[in-house]
């Protein structure tokens, strides 16, 4: 078996487990980003025939905060799977997630298909139905001492989960670049950062995913959810603890997280 299949069958235990399945015959770090594609992939599948749904994307290391956090200096792509969106109101289990962290989120419910090609701004917020607020859900775990870009784009960009605000914003009506961002936890507030630190805006973000999707032969679908980034880092987050999240004319959004609760998806 060759190293993208290994690690692939690695990844997909991994997030079910929580526990690195073993020794590896080599590491992320070993792949081209091509190849880390290429077990994402993989992964992806093997989740889908596994009963789950791609329902979107995420775009991640969008913002100079994030990337210092994680010691990298690009963004990656990752899918989003049902049954780990959730709706407002949902309260999880902290047990669920390994080092668990949110980081706050636009949620572009996408109205065309969007192929790479006149990608302006006014193109893009015209694909665009609708923005909710959402909060992110990390399993915050390298499982190889030194973070990577490949271990990140293998792993589906540490994704676990991603909760999504009621509120249903026009595209236009906001102001993507400029819109605060911000995170209280447990009331206090504990990271802010305008949009803007998103790659310059989420519009951005959005025209960097249309394009490297399209250098791998994909299309952004109509009715597909994207995540486009946050300005913020990662927030770790405790057992037992309230966090919510403000980002402009979107609104607030709030999660708990408990204790040996099991709550189902959307």
């Amino acid at each position: 078996m060759n190293l993208v299949h290994s690690l692939a069958e690695s990844f997909y235990d991994v997030f079910y487990t929580k526990e690195w399945p073993g020794d590896s015959s080599g590491r992320p770090s070993d792949l081209s980003i091509a190849e880390a594609y290429q077990v994402q992939d993989l992964v992806t599948k093997m989740r889908v025939d596994r009963g789950e749904e791609v329902v979107g994307y995420k775009v991640g290391c969008t913002s100079g905060a994030i990337r210092s956090q994680f010691g990298l200096n690009e963004p990656i792509s990752g899918r989003l799977f049902r049954p780990y969106i959730h709706r407002e109101g949902v309260e999880l289990d902290w047990c669920d997630y390994v080092n668990c962290v949110i980081e706050p989120e636009m949620v572009l419910r996408i109205g065309k298909d969007l192929e790479d090609g006149e990608l302006t701004d006014t193109h893009l917020i015209d694909a665009i139905d609708y923005v909710s607020p959402g909060i992110e859900i990390h399993n915050f775990k390298f499982w190889f001492s030194t973070p990577s870009s490949q271990e990140l784009i293998a792993s589906g960009g540490i994704h676990a989960g991603l909760v999504i605000g009621k509120k249903k914003v026009p595209p236009g009506e906001l102001s993507f670049a400029n819109e605060l961002f911000s995170v209280r936890k447990d009331g206090e507030v504990v990271t802010e950062a305008p949009a803007s630190e998103i790659m310059g805006g989420p519009l951005k973000s959005l025209r960097w995913l249309v394009k490297s999707l399209a250098q791998r032969r994909m299309r952004l679908a109509k009715g597909s959810l994207v995540i486009p980034g946050s300005p913020v880092e990662l927030v770790k987050i405790g057992c037992d603890t309230t966090v919510r999240i403000e980002i402009g004319l979107l609104g607030s959004l709030a999660l708990s997280f408990q204790t040996g609760r099991i709550v189902p998806g959307l």
